[in-house]
Order: C-alpha cells, then sequence, then structure tokens
C-alpha cells in the first residue's frame, strides 16, 4: 500500500532507548487512499513513530464496496521496508515488478520484502466481495538487510493459539507463546491477530525486552485496563511479561511488538532510508524509470513521486 499524501512529511524515526511500561492512546488520522478507501493512519503519528521495526500502519473498513471500485492503489514504489497486508474481510489482488500476481484474503499473509528496490499494485479484483476490511503495515528493514534482493511471500497457512478462555490468536509474523509465523523477519518482532469472544478475560505472555502496542479491529476490548473502540492505537512501552485483555463484545485486535528500533532511519513517501541522498536518489530512480522495474497488467498510470520537502532531511530519534 502506499503513502498517496501528494505533501508526505519526513517522518524522522527510530534511535531511542527503552521505556517502562506506559498506556498511551494514540488516535488515528484519516487518509484518503486512491479512488474509492479512507483509511485510519495510526503510525507514523505526532506521539508515535515506531513500536520495534513497525513504522507505517494503516486501518481501513468495514467499507461497503458492493457497489464499488473497492482498494485501487496504483503502482508505486517501495525501499528499505517490507509491508504486511492483513485483511479481516474482501481480497486484495497484489502484483510486483518481480512478476508477482497474488489474491490475498483474510487471515492470509501477503509479505513483500523490497530490499533495494520494487514496485507494486493493489486492488479489489473484479468480481470482488461486498466487504473490505484490514490493515497495511509497514516493518523497517535494518541496515544490513536494507539492500537485499526484493521478493514476495503469501502464506496461506498461519500458526494459530487458542488460550482456552476465549481468545484465539493468529500469529502474522514473528513469534508468539511459542508459535512462530512462517514469514521472513530481519529483525526480533511480532504481528498477530486477536480474536475475543465475549466476556473474555485472560492474560497474554509477552517479551519484556520488546516494545508493544495494540490495534483495535472491531468491538470493544480493555487492553490493559483501558477501554478501547475500533481504530484506535494503545502504545504499551517495553518491560511487561503479560498483558491483560477483557472483551466486552465480540472484538479483534491487532499486537505489534518488537526490540525498540535503534538505528535512526529516514521515511518519506513510500520509502525507508538513512539520509536525505537516500531519499533523493530513490525518488530520482522511480521518476526515470529506473531500478524499481515496471508493473504489468494494472489498468492505469502508476503513481508519480510528490514533490521532495524543502531542505535536507536528517535521520535522528524518534519525535514524541
Amino acid at each position: 500500500m502506499s503513502n498517496l499524501d501528494l505533501r508526505p512529511s519526513p517522518s524522522l524515526c527510530g534511535g531511542n532507548g527503552r521505556t517502562g511500561p506506559v498506556r498511551d492512546v494514540q488516535p488515528g488520522k484519516q487518509v484518503p487512499l486512491g479512488e474509492s478507501t479512507v483509511v485510519r493512519r495510526l503510525l507514523p503519528n505526532l506521539g508515535r513513530r515506531m513500536v520495534g521495526a513497525w513504522c507505517f500502519v494503516d486501518h481501513y473498513g468495514p467499507d461497503d464496496i458492493a457497489d464499488q471500485p473497492g482498494m485501487q492503489v496504483p503502482p508505486h514504489p517501495h525501499m528499505g521496508l517490507q509491508t504486511v497486508s492483513w485483511l479481516r474481510e474482501g481480497e486484495v489482488l497484489h502484483r510486483d515488478s518481480l512478476g508477482s500476481l497474488q489474491t490475498v484474503r483474510p487471515r492470509e499473509l501477503g509479505l513483500m520484502t523490497s530490499g533495494r528496490a520494487i514496485a507494486h499494485s493493489e486492488e479489489s479484483p473484479y468480481g470482488h466481495g461486498p466487504m473490505l476490511h484490514g490493515a497495511q503495515l509497514w516493518v523497517a528493514l535494518p541496515g544490513e538487510h536494507r539492500d537485499t534482493a526484493p521478493h514476495f511471500e503469501h502464506h496461506a497457512e498461519l500458526p494459530v493459539i487458542t488460550g482456552g478462555r476465549g481468545l484465539t490468536a493468529t500469529v502474522i509474523l514473528g513469534e508468539l507463546a511459542g508459535a512462530t509465523s512462517p514469514g521472513t523477519t530481519y529483525s526480533p518482532l511480532v504481528g498477530a491477530d486477536l480474536a475475543l469472544t465475549d466476556g473474555t478475560d485472560t492474560r497474554l505472555p509477552l517479551d519484556p525486552d520488546f516494545e508493544y502496542a495494540a490495534l483495535t479491529i472491531s468491538g470493544e476490548t480493555e487492553v490493559d485496563g483501558v477501554r478501547l473502540a475500533p481504530g484506535a492505537l494503545l502504545y504499551l512501552g517495553c518491560g511487561r511479561t503479560e498483558l491483560p485483555l477483557r472483551a466486552h463484545s465480540d472484538s479483534s485486535l491487532m499486537l505489534l511488538g518488537g526490540e525498540p528500533f535503534e538505528e535512526k532511519i529516514v521515511m518519506w513517501w513510500n520509502f525507508v532510508g538513512r539520509s536525505h541522498e537516500d531519499i533523493e536518489e530513490a525518488r530520482a530512480a522511480w521518476t526515470d524509470g529506473t531500478r524499481f522495474g515496471e508493473v504489468h497488467g494494472y489498468d492505469g498510470d502508476r503513481l508519480p513521486a510528490p514533490e521532495l520537502p524543502p531542505g535536507p532531511l536528517k535521520a535522528r530519534g524518534r519525535v514524541r
């Protein structure tokens, strides 16, 4: 998924130390995506730039697209990151400049590692279902892997944990409670989809070295005593060995976590780099039609790159 902001602001991320346990609710920002989709952008925001290596989170839907085109994101580039596509309802057709063509369905992992350069498009396929609901997330690649060869993975089967107290957890990426996703990771992290039945009152084991955040998808969930409506992000900090969860209705949320990302990075538009020069070179390569390749089969033009902001982009610690 692309950042379609015509005037994207640079996000200066990473490079800060650990925090203890906190309960910090982060509001989402409404952002148009393509022709007919509006998303809630939860990362980055003014108060929180990253959670572990997770550096971008969009939550969209549930949207009734029965008589609409649905998601239509034209070909666009990525560099220095992984994209994670996660659906609760609907289907998304992925195309990329490697020649990948894959329909991603609910509870399947679509994982694209951009490495040094890739381009892709995403669209609701012809004959799509009536609803669209999901999340798109990015993971920043650490320095030693940011120039890795680009590749795409699709995993239809993911490990599922049943807690016995109304909790079912699907491990999307990384490891949780001894279950490990087949998706490739480049830093210690976790992403999981948690489904809770009405009346669930349980505790989920956590890694105290990770920082965590919870994103509510549907229903109302009480996370460590904080009652959250759908579309909210609760930052939880580090130092936790377990997470209390209580459901006041059938509900779902995503758990994101990872070791704090110590490297300083610059994120602008669809690129993650380490300097102004990294971003400038990537933008020029996309504009010139070099490096990122071509996406075949999408009915429409590719996205043009926005203008760079005035002044150099500098990597430094997270804005708080």
